[in-house]
């Protein structure tokens, strides 16, 4: 089991890094003065059980639920750093070798509504299992909706006001729409520029100030979509670029500042409105390829999966100076 992690390890290593390659502006960030500071690793996964977190979302107490991706699990971080199993989702029956780009079942993008409810995407290369799942405080997990098994579902974002979950696609590179009853997804946008180099398109996703904000991995990107009347999607603009290896983000407050985990380089980017970066967290505060960020209060949540470098996925905590 141990070496066939391992050999799925280097695969998605091999392709995230070609997508790595393909972005050639991360000269262009220049290191600033950090708004993020007292970083340190508050816990440490297990590698060996396939614990590398993806995605995260946070109660407002503090406790953060994240996906562990080669895992197949979702969990509760307790304030306290303690890790608590609430969901171990089935395998497909070939081991999820067919899942497109990444070749293992992958749990990814979560999010948490106010009554305690997580949604989150699975994503396996078969029809019976890939889709948007549910989980309810003290219930099973079931799949609510059903997704291409040739896509790979990545982000996840609500809009608790009309009951809307957002899903992109990395490969089909697509942005998908449905009720958080569930059902039958609804193609929200296909526009170009959430399309793969062959690798991680559409990726992170956030709702903010009356837009989609969603990153693309292979073209080092953020792209704002405005929401239309009637939920419709508008054009995309893009509002930064030279983000190599971008992989999720959040906003610091109301304008339209960002924070976003670099996957590749191990960095977190300050990115600011008229979308100029600057680093200001990296490998030196105990960064592996972070996937995720999230914001609470003043505390920044940072989870690195070890993807490439193989060795301490982790939760990193800074304090913000706004």
């Amino acid at each position: 089991m141990l070496m066939k992690f391992s050999r799925t390890m280097l695969t998605t290593a091999a392709l995230t890094a070609a997508a790595v390659t393909a972005a050639t502006s991360q000269a262009s960030a220049t290191v600033a003065p950090a708004p993020l500071g007292h970083a340190h690793v508050a816990v440490h996964f297990d590698l060996a059980k396939g614990q590398t977190p993806e995605n995260i979302a946070l109660a407002p107490d503090g406790t953060a639920y994240v996906t562990f991706a080669a895992a197949r699990q979702v969990a509760q971080l307790t304030p306290g750093g303690t890790t608590r199993i609430l969901a171990t989702l089935p395998a497909p029956a070939d081991g999820g070798i067919h899942t497109p780009v990444v070749g293992f079942a992958m749990t990814s993008g979560i999010v948490r509504a106010h009554d305690g409810t997580l949604y989150f995407l699975y994503a396996t290369g078969t029809s019976d299992l890939t889709g948007l799942w549910r989980l309810r405080p003290g219930g099973e997990p079931q799949r609510i909706a059903a997704l291409p098994a040739t896509g790979l579902p990545n982000g996840l974002a609500l809009d608790p006001c009309t009951h809307t979950l957002y899903i992109t696609d990395s490969v089909l590179g697509a942005i998908w729409s449905v009720s958080t009853t569930g059902g039958t997804p609804t193609t929200w946008s296909t526009a170009p520029q959430l399309a793969s180099n062959g690798g991680f398109g559409a990726n992170g996703l956030k709702i903010h100030n009356g837009a989609l904000w969603a990153t693309n991995l292979d073209k080092g990107t953020i792209l704002r979509i405005p929401v239309l009347p009637g939920g419709r999607a508008g054009t995309p603009q893009t509002r930064a670029t030279g983000l190599t290896g971008i992989d999720d983000i959040t906003f610091t407050g109301h304008s339209d500042r960002i924070l976003a985990a670099l996957n590749g380089p191990s960095q977190v980017a300050l990115i600011q409105p008229d979308g100029t970066h600057s680093t200001v967290l990296s490998t030196a505060d105990g960064l592996q390829n972070p996937t995720s960020i999230a914001l609470r209060g003043d505390t920044a949540y940072v989870l690195s999966a070890a993807y490439l470098t193989a060795k301490d996925p982790n939760l990193v905590l800074a304090h913000l100076h706004n």
